[in-house]
């Protein structure tokens, strides 16, 4: 009897485990109890290995995908999405399709490395505001980093508008791992476009947690990133900020947009 793709493709998954591997990753991932990890099992893949094996999953049914989604392995759902992805760009008539299961499976997508890799492909090219909105709105954890990290799909099309409504949505949220992720697409938006992250810092630069902030800033000249900072510490506003013109005076003159 033949063996079916998707168990074929789960032995060499099993085959390929590393038990002292997946013990780093219990703790890289924030298992223990408490922790926004919590439950979660490992079997010890490198992203590498995982990234190879995904190639197997274009012989997989998306029902099979479903069911590797719901795995209780972490790397096994981590492959589904990798596998999710190839599809999602190679076959144009499954895209709706893969979009509609991605949706129906957030409560899988339970780690921000799974987050990460699959929503601004998967979700980006289809959410509405609508639906970016319910999911920024969100008691998950991972359906609010979805909603931000999705928006990188539009900022890589010199977009920002959306990243810049949820990142507002967003912005007192009380979860590190949502402070990283919108200080990281502002830090994109600032790539393409240092002017209109800029705006928005002004805005909210002295409210904003100091993570998110960090990390929108990351890239800025070391005293546009003090001026930013110490705005924040004395929570006056944008009063604190250099006037605009002294302020340009601190970033490198530059005559194309920064991509």
């Amino acid at each position: 009897m033949a063996v079916r793709p998707v168990d074929a493709l789960i032995a060499r998954i099993r085959a390929t485990a590393d038990p002292k591997r997946a013990e780093g990753s219990l703790w890289f991932f924030k298992t223990a109890p408490g922790q926004y990890g919590h439950g979660d099992q490992f079997l010890g893949l490198t992203v590498p290995q995982m990234r190879e094996i995904a190639r197997d999953g274009d012989a997989l049914t998306l029902r099979d995908l479903a069911k590797l989604l719901d795995s209780p392995w972490h790397e096994e759902r981590l492959i589904a999405l990798l596998s999710l992805v190839r599809r999602h760009e190679k076959r144009a008539e499954e895209r709706d399709a893969i979009y509609e299961l991605y949706l129906s499976k957030t409560d899988r997508i339970n780690n921000w490395d799974l987050v990460d890799a699959s929503a601004p492909q998967i979700v980006g090219p289809h959410a509405t505001r609508a639906t970016l909105t319910k999911l920024a709105r969100s008691q998950s954890l991972w359906e609010r980093r979805i909603a931000i990290i999705a928006t990188q799909y539009l900022i890589r099309r010199n977009e920002f508008a959306e990243t810049l409504r949820i990142a507002r949505i967003l912005l007192h949220d009380e979860h590190d791992l949502i402070h990283k992720a919108v200080g990281w697409m502002l830090r994109e938006v600032g790539k393409r476009d240092q002017e209109v992250e800029e705006t928005f810092l002004r805005e909210h630069a002295h409210t904003m947690p100091r993570t998110m902030l960090r990390y929108a800033i990351e890239r800025f000249p070391e005293e546009l990133r003090k001026s930013y900072l110490a705005a924040r510490s004395l929570a006056t506003g944008r009063t604190a900020l250099p006037p605009p013109r002294a302020r340009r005076a601190a970033v490198p003159p530059r005559t194309t947009r920064r991509r």
